[in-house]
């Protein structure tokens, strides 16, 4: 759904809903219980706008894809309009992928084999870790095609069969986690499950446990916590037993599913089984020892530092983001190190320091301007910037009121 304008800011969405809905401020903020005053603050930006948890509950009760609430995103590469995410929707939701027997390939069809596949899944992973998103959406189609005919070929080689599932596994997992970067959560959920079905049937317990990542990037993206923590859970429980904990990708695998249940767990508002996963994924990583790249998880000390920064911040710890934020990040892949310096930026700017947000913010969209223009976090933090410097930040001339342009925060 994209009838709003991407300048418009959360608080404007809830309203522009709650009318199109007929509820009053007060129904409205009875039904997500909450006070009249606390939705008034809300709508009118005299408040920051409300967590994760509590825009699903909104979402819910308004009957809106939460990414209505927050913002869809519109892609841009090299300053020109990039949106191919209707295509990807288009492969994802082909009528051929609901049954192999009614839509069999003819029995002379060529199929691709697995290993070139593969070599060029994992280029285009390396292009969404060095934050080029639009070149990631635009290839998506054609891998997500190909999948589909790895999976027919499973069906016929019995010799090539696991290969072929692992590869479109993976092709699906890179499918979900784009998705949900960008705020597509309803198909994100759709990628994530056929990646944990590829995975099944591939047999490898890494390839499950990489694509359950998937699945806990998608229950993310819908506000689905609960969820999201049980099957890190589940899959960490899974992984432990059947891995032999001293195989760095096994490690770093493990170690990124208690990452992200930890987040889950934080943006549920439980600190005490957030920090308990933190632990677990930073005793895997003292064990791995280096900050590495297997599987495209970027799993190390570093990253559980930054996952550990991003909780505070979910748990509304402001000033321990703000004393604690300045880690560097220039030897991770753009991907990682940018989603931290927006997290920065934003527990900075809640705590007053404008110019320091601002620069953070320059530093990350020079790294990967994809990742900043298309964050809703981007967005509303540019516009508490612009609140507080309210004469240059309203001049349309200031380096500010630009990026907030470009970053779709105005108009």
């Amino acid at each position: 759904m994209r009838g709003l304008g991407d300048h418009l800011s959360i608080g404007e969405r809830i309203a522009f809903h709650r009318r199109r809905r007929g509820y009053t401020q007060q129904v409205l903020a009875g039904l997500v219980g909450r006070s009249t005053d606390w939705l008034a603050k809300a709508e009118s930006g005299r408040r920051k706008p409300p967590r994760i948890d509590m825009l699903t509950e909104l979402a819910r009760v308004l009957r809106v894809p939460l990414g209505e609430l927050v913002g869809q995103p519109v892609l841009m590469e090299d300053d020109r309009e990039q949106d191919d995410v209707p295509a990807v929707r288009d492969a994802l939701m082909s009528p051929r992928r609901l049954s192999r027997l009614l839509f069999g390939p003819e029995a002379e069809a060529q199929l691709p084999s697995p290993g070139p596949t593969a070599e060029l899944v994992e280029q285009t992973w390396d292009d969404y870790q060095s934050g080029r998103l639009g070149k990631v959406i635009a290839g998506l189609p054609g891998l997500l095609q190909t999948a589909q005919e790895l999976e027919d070929r499973a069906a016929r080689s019995a010799a090539e069969r696991r290969d072929c599932w692992a590869v479109s596994a993976r092709v699906h997992h890179l499918a979900a986690t784009t998705l949900a970067k960008i705020g597509e959560s309803d198909i994100s959920w759709l990628a994530a499950e056929r990646a944990m079905r590829a995975a099944d049937e591939s047999g490898d317990p890494l390839v499950l446990a990489s694509a359950a990542r998937s699945g806990t990037h998608a229950l993310l993206a819908n506000g689905r916590y609960d969820d999201a923590m049980e099957l890190g859970n589940t899959a960490s429980a899974w992984l432990s037993a059947r891995v032999d904990e001293t195989d760095p990708a096994a490690l770093s695998l493990l170690g990124m599913i208690y990452l992200r249940a930890a987040i889950a767990a934080a943006r549920h508002q439980d600190r005490a089984t957030a920090t308990s996963l933190l632990n677990r994924a930073e005793a895997l990583a003292d064990q791995l020892g280096s900050d590495e790249n297997h599987w495209q998880t970027s799993f190390g000390p570093t990253n559980v530092l930054l996952h550990r920064l991003s909780a505070e911040l979910d748990l509304d710890n402001i000033s321990y983001v703000v004393e604690h934020g300045q880690i560097d990040v220039d030897h991770m892949p753009p991907e990682r190190g940018v989603s931290h310096r927006i997290d920065h930026a934003r527990a900075l700017s809640l705590a007053g320091h404008g110019d320091s947000a601002f620069a953070e913010l320059r530093t990350a969209e020079h790294a990967s301007p994809q990742l900043v223009r298309n964050n809703p976090r981007v967005r509303d933090t540019l516009r508490d910037l612009i609140k507080q410097s309210p004469v240059a930040g309203s001049a349309r001339s200031s380096e500010l009121f630009m990026m907030a342009q470009r970053c779709r925060a105005v108009e």
